[in-house]
């Protein structure tokens, strides 16, 4: 039987729909709700979780097998505990397996045994400085963290996130973490894992392996680099 995945996106957001069919291969369909968004401020982003329960009661019709937010600074705005009470909202409100994206992050790096991160991200220092401190607060060791300083997330191509990580990434760090399901990463996902020697995480393939450990699913996925194959 084929299985059906369920994504929760902001509204502007062009890149997690793409990159996680392209996951999925022939096999897995993906379903999408969007949340309107045009801008990243606080008020937004905050506002935007509380569309969450309401918006999965709807992807609850295509009677998907998981449900996952896919805006990661929706998940961690708040700080430790509101991505998991985000994930009980779609839980309680569908009966279906919720989760996030900053969930799936956060799971991943330590299915692999990282600790020590280096983080990219598209995004403004306020944003960015929120993930930073989640990601202490949670257990991990931040030893350097860049952003872009732009709202324009979809429209960095894959040669300026390649530069951008080369110049986050130290020598010390476990795993390399690129944020944001707006950003497109996949492409590079693969070479940077073996032109760093090290794991290479990024929002929308942590969600998607988020999503398909949910439902016990443990393919591989020829692409999305290490996570899929060690963890």
């Amino acid at each position: 039987m084929r299985r059906k995945l369920g994504i929760i996106v902001p509204s502007w957001n062009t890149v997690m729909e793409y990159e996680t069919q392209r996951m999925a291969g022939e096999e897995i369909s993906i379903h999408t709700m969007r949340i309107a968004h045009t801008a990243d401020t606080e008020e937004n982003v905050l506002w935007m979780g509380t569309q969450v329960p309401a918006a999965s009661q709807l992807l609850a019709h295509a009677k998907v097998d998981v449900i996952c937010y896919g805006c990661t600074g929706g998940g961690f705005i708040k700080g430790p505990g509101y991505d998991q009470a985000l994930c009980e909202q779609i839980k309680t409100s569908t009966g279906i397996p919720g989760t996030t994206t900053i969930v799936g992050v956060t799971d991943a790096l330590r299915a692999l045994g990282a600790s020590r991160i280096c983080v990219a991200s598209p995004y403004e220092p306020w944003l960015n400085e929120r993930l930073e401190k989640f990601l202490q607060q949670t257990g991990f060791d931040v030893l350097a963290i860049r952003g872009l300083g732009t709202q324009a997330h979809s429209t960095i191509t894959p040669d300026q996130v390649e530069s951008l990580v080369t110049s986050v990434d130290r020598p010390q760090a476990q795993a390399i973490f690129i944020s944001c399901t707006n950003f497109s990463t996949l492409p590079i996902i693969e070479s940077f894992e073996k032109k760093l020697g090290k794991p290479v995480i990024s929002s929308n393939s942590a969600s998607m392996w988020k999503m398909l450990r949910v439902i016990d699913d443990r393919r591989a996925i020829p692409g999305a680099g290490r996570l899929f194959r060690e963890a």
